[in-house]
């Protein structure tokens, strides 16, 4: 019953954190009823209800016990004179460092006395437990008392053993080659791993000697682990039968989806494949419903920017534009929006491609060029649907800012977005389309331009006095509080690295953002066509908080650091 009673307090911890349903929750319960020799944690990672990671973190929580960060396994066994790699291997518990006084060891059950009491007996010395997750633990195991091969050359090796001829482009012995056992797993390890990592995107890249994959984590890649070159053809075939694509066609480019369901999440994986030199490039974008937070708070609005943003968003009719590069949360801003908007009182359209997140309330399209449904013409045809609110994915021609601004003449309230690096070069970008001066005036309501920016790890993020150097090039006081002490120093933060953040300081990303509303004075601004750089100095005059402050805002918080806000903006 005690062991029951553990369970259960897991599992609602898990439900709390929204890593765990409880409907599975009951589910796996009833399941180590039947079998009460199985852990709970253990059990839920087995049957993918709940990620390891997330079992683990809530585990730690739990019992009061740090978790292990991979970054701090030895790179030379510990005690291995001591104590026998059969004892270190059958007590699932690894030394991970020794000092006089003490050994602080890693375990899958920091609770397990018998292994305590034994390295107790055979060091002498005070031991800590921390948890370790399995998996990690078997790797660093087999790093440093194994073959030393990783998973994917043990999957590698098995493929080796089946096959050991070199990949070629025969398109049977692809199709054959990529529904083996084998390249499945290795496929579901590279995608696995990326979500372990907390991935935006999978880029797998093949060159003339080696093919690489990367993970853009945070909005910065990293190279990880990758399939020897002969893989390639093989890799890239399987991915393509995943998504629905043509695996003999590698001449032109290809777009596709892939729904899964791994580590007891749904997954979407949005795939896009182009010719290279050397192969096929695939990049894979992750789709996380459940790690979407449709809260402008959360996202990273100031209550200034949120208050100004909000006035324009319940205006009735009008365009609203956000902007801002690929990959810098333009379409999570937008479905924020209609989040706030949806009520039964409206009637919300959208055209999108993809739709990237199914909303309840709201009609979405799916654009399908191939049968000419283009964003042109499902918009003609929405308009005659009695929309209060619709939503385009993207401005990508002149036909479609047509449309849009027809719509907003005609009562209805448009959002949508549109690649430019700020939010007054926006308006160039839609004079340079052809879109009439007048129109655009009489239209479009605001700009909102965003980056995102990583966030620091708030459990290792060490706070440091800014070099008066620094406070007075970047005109640091600026931007602090009203009621901050004008004689004190301005303290900045920077990164660390714990078990919390996987040793990068760093840990998830927030938006920071500029509002340009368009006035009458900037009105006149655009009928006279000038340059961005006026309007944006009039629309700064007006009390636009440009990206670049706003970032310095959030580096002065100790949200960020100033060298992200530096990386992903540039002040003229």
């Amino acid at each position: 019953m005690k062991v029951h009673e553990l369970s259960k307090r897991l599992g609602e911890l898990l439900v709390e954190r929204g890593k765990l349903d409880a409907l599975n929750l009951d589910r796996a319960l009833r399941l180590q009823e039947a079998n009460a020799s199985e852990r709970l944690g253990a059990l839920l990672v087995r049957t993918g209800m709940s990620a390891e990671r997330d079992v683990f973190e809530a585990l730690s929580a739990q019992l009061g016990v740090a978790l292990v960060a991979t970054s701090q396994y030895p790179d030379l066994p510990v005690l291995d004179e001591a104590v026998s790699v059969k004892f270190v291997k059958e007590s699932g518990a690894l030394p991970l460092h020794e000092d006089p006084a003490q050994l602080v060891l890693a375990m899958v059950d920091p609770q397990d006395e018998y292994v305590l009491s034994a390295y107790r007996l055979v060091t002498g010395r005070e031991v800590l437990p921390r948890l370790a997750m399995p998996s990690e633990l078997e790797a660093a195991f087999e790093r440093l008392y194994g073959t030393g091969k990783s998973s994917m050359d043990q999957i590698v090796g098995e493929v080796e053993t089946r096959d050991g001829e070199e990949d070629n482009e025969d398109l049977a012995h692809l199709k054959e080659q990529a529904s083996e056992a084998p390249i499945i797993r290795l496929v579901s390890l590279i995608i696995s791993h990326a979500l372990g990592a907390r991935a935006s995107d999978i880029h797998i890249e093949p060159f003339e000697n080696r093919l690489i994959v990367r993970y853009r984590v945070d909005g910065v890649m990293h190279e990880v682990e990758s399939p020897p070159r002969r893989f390639s053809a093989a890799v890239i075939s399987r991915i393509k039968i995943m998504a629905s694509l043509d695996i003999a066609e590698r001449r032109l480019p290809q777009d596709g989806r892939i729904k899964l369901r791994i580590q007891g999440k749904e997954i979407d994986l949005r795939v896009s494949t182009v010719p290279t030199m050397h192969g096929e490039s695939v990049v894979m974008r992750i789709l996380d419903k459940s790690g979407t937070a449709l809260d402008f708070v959360t996202l990273g609005f100031d209550p200034k920017s949120l208050e100004r943003f909000t006035e324009v968003l319940m205006q009735p009719h009008g365009i609203l534009l956000v902007t801002g590069p690929t990959g810098s949360g333009k379409t999570t801003t937008l479905y924020t929006a209609l989040d706030k908007l949806n009520n039964p009182d409206l009637k919300i359209l959208t055209v999108e491609d993809p739709v990237e997140y199914q909303m309840e309330g709201i009609n979405q399209i799916q654009v399908k060029p191939q049968i000419g449904l283009s964003f042109a013409n499902a918009l003609r045809s929405i308009v005659r649907q009695d929309p209060d609110v619709i939503m385009i994915g993207e401005i990508r021609d002149l036909e479609t800012a047509q449309i849009a601004v027809q719509a907003a003449l005609t009562g209805h309230m448009v959002l949508s977005t549109l690649h430019t690096n700020d939010a007054a070069s926006t308006v160039n970008r839609l004079l340079d389309m052809g879109m009439d001066d007048y129109l655009l005036t009489s239209t479009v309501n605001g700009i909102l331009a965003q980056r995102l920016v990583r966030t620091l790890c708030t459990h290792c993020r060490e706070s440091y006095p800014a070099l008066p150097e620094v406070v007075a090039e970047l005109n640091l006081r600026k931007f602090q509080p009203a009621d901050a002490d004008p004689t004190s120093p301005v303290v900045l933060y920077r990164p660390v690295g714990c078990s919390e953040c996987g040793g990068t300081g760093y840990t998830g990303r927030v938006s920071i953002v500029e509002l340009l509303t368009m006035s009458d004075a900037i009105r006149a601004l655009v009928m006279r066509h000038v340059t961005a750089g006026e309007i944006r100095v009039q629309a700064i005059a007006e009390g636009m908080q440009t990206m670049y402050e706003n970032g310095l805002c959030k580096a002065l918080q100790g949200t960020t650091t100033i060298e992200e806000v530096m990386r992903v903006t540039r002040e003229d």
